[in-house]
């Protein structure tokens, strides 16, 4: 009987095999939005453990653990590693037809050569065949990229951070890992308490005394110079939700001293500072020369006792259903008036949202950036394959699909880089139905362009990448 992973999954016919195979599957990964830890690369961490290198830090996998009745203790609690991967194990026929039963197999499978599908029967054998590899050099943190053929990735990062690990990454790896700027601690002025503790951080990176908008812009165009004098070259916001009014810095001023002082501040002000903020945010991104990255429509730390007890980021968000596109249209016309906007890409979390986001932000490119205006890869809860497909027929029908670009991993795990794979026979899979269907030619120049852009010519270019890691 073939294996569940076999060399033709989820490519439909031979059109989708040509596709993918040709064209798609040898090339090189650039992955520019995760949350993968600095640290454990620039000490090539060896897990050991197939559980800690597969469920440590994975919330999509705790949350089917959680909705299949296993107790926390055994998902990110005081469980051994055997006792976390039964569990996981258990839970994983569970979610047939779910993306996580096929990535599951797919990282089996590529990393660690296993045909076998993953339950509570060959839960033991798998187990033992993974950690007699994962406890090798083989299996450290840069081997494991490597063996993916990761070209690029790059992380998100808070303003504060002094990249230290990134620079000892730098000229000791080949492969380029970048760090993203993300400032959304300065927008989250509606939270009092932790706005104030973060100044405190960001007065103690810059040695400014943060009493007043002023220094906060300044300690934050500090912090920005110091980003791109280490290569930095993409921002990353969350617009969770966004409400466009435009204020004065002296009436920002205002709102920011209330707040230091302990004072609540109304919605209106609220909206005022946030816009405020981040239309300075943007100018810098712009002036710099920066990709902005916008990831828009997310519910998060909605379980407000799970959070409070396990920790933010770890499954225990949703999908929000705010009405953003007008204010955000304002954002966007706000900046292209003062030929302030730079390349951006847009990610909405909400499937609803996608036509409307894709033709509020084609209606900004300005014919001097091919792909100026990035609708970006599925993200979050919608990188599974209905969201795949859906989002390449939205992209398809309301922007151009031949300037995208591509996929990424938005994770925290070493093992999440087959999700690209994914992407790709999925893709090939689309283009290869329409060639079946006569909805496009089988034009193999155009075909190869396509596939080959999408999956990593386009993104090269858009964040201008090269081939060797940066050397200072």
């Amino acid at each position: 009987m073939q294996p569940f992973i076999h060399e033709n999954f989820l490519l439909t016919n031979p059109y989708s095999e040509r596709l993918y195979h040709d064209y798609a599957a040898n090339l090189p990964i650039i992955d520019f939005h995760n949350h993968l830890v600095p640290k454990d690369i620039a000490e090539d961490r060896i897990f050991g453990d197939i559980s800690k290198l597969w469920l440590e830090g994975d919330h999509y996998k705790w949350r089917a653990m959680r909705a299949s009745g296993i107790n926390e203790e055994y998902i990110t609690g005081q469980g051994s590693d055997w006792e976390k991967f039964w569990n996981w194990s258990v839970t994983v026929p569970k979610t047939l037809r779910s993306p996580l039963y096929h990535w599951t197999h797919l990282e089996l499978n590529r990393y660690f050569g296993v045909d076998k599908l993953l339950n509570e029967k060959s839960a033991r054998e798998i187990y033992d065949h993974c950690n007699a590899q994962a406890a090798t050099p083989q299996f450290s943190v840069k081997n494991l990229l490597r063996k993916m053929n990761v070209e690029y990735l790059c992380t998100s990062e808070d303003p504060t951070c002094t990249l230290e690990w990134h620079k000892k990454i730098r000229g000791d790896f080949e492969i380029e890992v970048g760090a993203a700027f993300r400032p959304d601690p300065v927008l989250a002025i509606n939270n009092g308490p932790l706005f104030r503790n973060y100044m405190e951080a960001l007065g103690d990176a810059t040695g400014l005394e943060i009493d007043s908008y002023k220094p906060l812009c300044q300690a934050l165009e500090n912090r920005h110079e110091y980003f791109h004098g280490f290569g930095t070259r993409l921002s990353d916001i969350a617009l969770d939700w966004f409400t466009f009014s435009a204020i004065s810095d002296r009436d920002a001023d205002r709102i920011f001293r209330k707040v230091i002082s302990g004072k609540a501040i109304s919605q209106l002000e609220c909206n005022g500072f946030r816009t405020t903020m981040l239309t300075f945010l943007c100018e810098l991104n712009d002036d710099r020369g920066w990709v902005q990255q916008f990831h828009m429509g997310a519910l998060r730390s909605v379980n407000t006792r799970s959070t409070a007890d396990i920790g933010a980021a770890c499954g225990f968000d949703a999908m929000n259903d705010v009405t953003y596109v007008g204010d955000v249209a304002k954002l966007l016309d706000s900046l292209e008036m003062r030929k302030k906007l730079a390349r951006s890409i847009f990610f909405n979390l909400n499937p609803r949202d996608n036509a409307a986001v894709l033709t509020l932000i084609n209606s900004f490119n300005d014919g001097l950036v091919e792909g100026k205006m990035q609708y970006g890869p599925p993200w979050w809860f919608l990188d599974q394959k209905e969201g795949i497909e859906t989002q390449l027929n939205d992209l398809s029908s309301y922007g151009v699909l031949g300037n995208f670009i591509g996929m990424l991993t938005d994770s925290r795990s070493f093992l999440s880089f087959p999700r690209h794979e994914y992407f790709r026979r999925i893709l090939c899979d689309v283009l290869g139905k329409d060639i079946k269907a006569g909805l496009i030619p089988f034009d193999e120049g155009l075909l190869k362009a396509t596939v080959e852009n999408i999956c990593y010519f386009n993104v090269k270019r858009y964040l201008c990448i090269r081939n060797e890691a940066l050397v200072q």
